[in-house]
């Protein structure tokens, strides 16, 4: 069976050539498309010594999940492989996803096991719900099993699905929350997202936004994209009220820690409020969905 890999690219062409040479003897026969979404550099010198592969490039910069977008729109086959060009593949173990995607017509995506350059496993996370807002960490055992979202960047997801529930939504433009927004709008749909520990790549993790963004601006885009995900999906009227209602001491809480690239976050989001759109005729409450990764 044959998939398709989307793979967007920013700026690192230098990683994008020297990982696609790493992962091309596992991904012959498959379609591959890569999505260059920085316009001022083309790509297409780049990639005439890969002639197995489809290049689309942007006009404009669309950022990250506008550019998975394109790439899975594009795609010609059931099953979608998104991998970042930050990502090593070690074998052609992921076909084991498309398995798992096979058997389960509710499964929307499932997402695989990262070994970062220290050597921790990653991959396999939990949503919680605290003082009013909604977190994200690491889950504490690296089993196969369920996971709050599949990441963005080494994950097969269905392509029905996928645009079923809309793909990325770009009001997260330019990275960090859009895989969880999409996954919990999944899981309010009654579709599922699986971590397999067995399958696993070698990750890079943030070497082209940490090369391209200072800290600061990281923080920032992160809190802004961290409220506009909990006022699109949250509904349930508890955790909106708590939502609210601590609002202000969230705000002081983080002044008094000195991060005020929440309060900033805050207040770009503020700007995006009058484009956010709840998801409707959802099956599974918020708390149905955050108890899942009680730990």
């Amino acid at each position: 069976m044959k998939i398709s890999i989307v793979i967007p690219s920013y700026k690192n062409k230098e990683m994008l050539i020297r990982n696609l040479e790493h992962n091309l003897p596992y991904l012959e026969g498959h379609e591959i498309i890569v999505v260059n979404d920085y316009p001022p550099e083309s790509l297409q010198n780049e990639m005439k010594k890969f002639p197995a592969v489809t290049l689309i490039e942007n006009k404009i910069n669309l950022g990250f999940g506008s550019s998975v977008n394109k790439g899975v729109s594009q795609a010609h086959h059931e099953y979608v492989f998104l991998l970042n060009t930050d990502v090593k593949l070690n074998n052609t173990n992921f076909m084991n996803a498309v398995e798992h995607l096979k058997k389960d017509s509710k499964l929307f995506a499932v997402t695989l096991s990262q070994k970062e350059k220290n050597g921790e496993i990653v991959g396999k996370n939990v949503l919680f719900w605290k003082r009013g807002l909604l977190f994200h960490k690491k889950a504490s055992l690296m089993t196969s099993g369920v996971t709050a979202w599949f990441e963005g960047g080494s994950a097969i997801v269905s392509k029905k699905l996928f645009e079923e529930l809309g793909g990325f939504d770009p009001i997260f433009k330019p990275f960090y929350w859009e895989d969880i927004d999409l996954s919990y709008r999944a899981w309010k749909k009654g579709y599922a997202i699986f971590f397999d520990q067995e399958i696993q790549v070698t990750h890079e993790h943030e070497s082209t936004i940490g090369t391209y963004f200072d800290q600061n601006s990281i923080k920032r885009i992160a809190f802004r994209n961290q409220f506009i995900c909990i006022w699109k999906n949250i509904s349930d009227a508890n955790l909106v009220y708590s939502h609210y209602l601590l609002l202000p001491f969230n705000l002081l809480y983080y002044v008094i820690k000195g991060e005020i690239n929440f309060v900033l976050g805050f207040i770009d989001a503020l700007k995006y409020i009058e484009n956010i759109r709840k998801q409707k005729n959802t099956l599974c409450s918020d708390h149905e969905i955050l108890k899942l990764f009680y730990e």
